[in-house]
């Protein structure tokens, strides 16, 4: 029906300027009958062009628009409406001593100054979306939430998904570092993987926290802290990663962990951390974690009880008679009896595989005893 409308107010609308121009065509001439001829083919060229073609040069350029602002997210939309104010305003005050130029000058030169300023401000107001994701986290979880409440129709029911939302929906894309990662250090080599979805981002006091350790007297905490500023720096480099710098402090007397947990509930972010305690504490509060060394264990290779595996046996166990060798995921494979082919590669039977809390432990004993 729109289209209709659209179609019949476009056809009246050129269809009376072909007929305004005929006339004019007809005062020009001084034959006033050939006004006729005049008049009726630009009306009629007028309602085809206006019925036929406007509304396809109008609706398409439309519809193309409103996917694209669809697709882009809500803080993406703010930011670059940002920009292109502040860039308008900006032309605006530089223009009013432009507007006393005599002649063409006189507004030509303004028009460019607003055209240039504006589009200025819109890229610069993109290209500083993060900020405003940082500052409005709800913009990017809003629209996911409203994704996942989808109507469900089953045998013989009707429902609605509202509150069958998974911890995962609810984030926003950002992942928040914890310094125990960042000294890690494993972080870098993961994010070359591209596993990594979303941006990194380090809030102002854990790069505090890190440069505190990197300027400890203790030499083993200095070579930690240094090492996770170049982790960092790796990062940066890095583009198939966003990182990105949070400007948010820790009063005094507030836990930098307490501070990083209540931060990602307000951004809707997952943390990623080594620090077992921060785990279990971010959990507890609804909090998805992105443990380094749980994504370690879940890859390490899997064996069975009655596998045989060659292994290198490097060093003595803590009971008797035992040897303790690794395999080349650091798996520790203690064996029994294997104490007497100490530094020595020798064939062994799994008896059992033991899962701890700080990884998998694999038992053997020495091939056909």
């Amino acid at each position: 029906m729109a289209l209709w409308i659209l179609r019949a107010l476009s056809a009246a609308g050129l269809g009376v300027i072909g007929w305004q121009l005929g006339l004019y065509l007809s005062e020009l001439s001084s034959d006033k009958e050939e006004f006729l001829p005049w008049g009726l083919a630009l009306t009629l060229a007028g309602v085809i062009i206006g019925g036929i073609l406007v509304p396809f040069l109008i609706l398409k350029p439309w519809h193309k628009a409103t996917e694209i602002i669809k697709s882009l997210p809500g803080s993406a939309l703010i930011a670059a409406t940002a920009g292109l104010l502040v860039g308008l305003i900006v032309a605006s005050l530089i223009s009013i001593p432009l507007y006393s130029l005599s002649g063409w000058p006189g507004w030509v030169v303004p028009v460019i100054v607003n055209v240039v300023l504006g589009v200025s401000g819109l890229w610069l107001g993109i290209q500083r979306e993060h900020d405003m994701r940082a500052i409005f986290p709800g913009l990017d979880a809003s629209a996911t939430s409203q994704s996942s409440n989808g109507t469900s129709h089953g045998n013989g029911w009707t429902g609605t998904a509202n509150g069958i939302k998974s911890q995962k929906s609810s984030r926003n894309g950002n992942i928040l570092v914890d310094t125990s990662a960042i000294i890690d250090g494993r972080i870098a080599d993961l994010s070359l993987t591209g596993f990594l979805e979303g941006s990194l981002v380090v809030p102002r006091f854990v790069l505090d926290e890190l440069r505190h350790i990197a300027d400890s007297s203790d030499p083993l905490r200095r070579n930690r802290g240094r090492r996770g500023l170049e982790v960092l720096g790796k990062l940066r480099k890095d583009e198939s990663v966003p990182l990105q710098v949070l400007d948010v402090g820790v009063e005094n007397g507030n836990e930098v962990d307490a501070v990083l947990v209540q931060l990602a509930r307000e951004m809707k972010s997952a943390i990623l951390t080594t620090d077992y305690n921060l785990n279990r504490v971010a959990e507890l509060q609804g909090v998805q974690v992105l443990n380094v060394n749980e994504l370690a264990n879940a890859l390490k290779s899997i064996v069975l009880p009655g596998e045989e595996l060659r292994v290198n046996i490097v060093q003595e166990g803590k009971e008797a008679g035992q040897g303790v060798a690794y395999l080349d995921d650091g798996t520790m494979v203690v064996v029994e009896g294997g104490r007497r082919y100490l530094n020595a590669f020798h064939d062994v039977t799994v008896t059992r595989v033991l899962q701890t809390t700080a990884g998998r432990i694999i038992f053997a004993q020495p091939k056909g005893e």
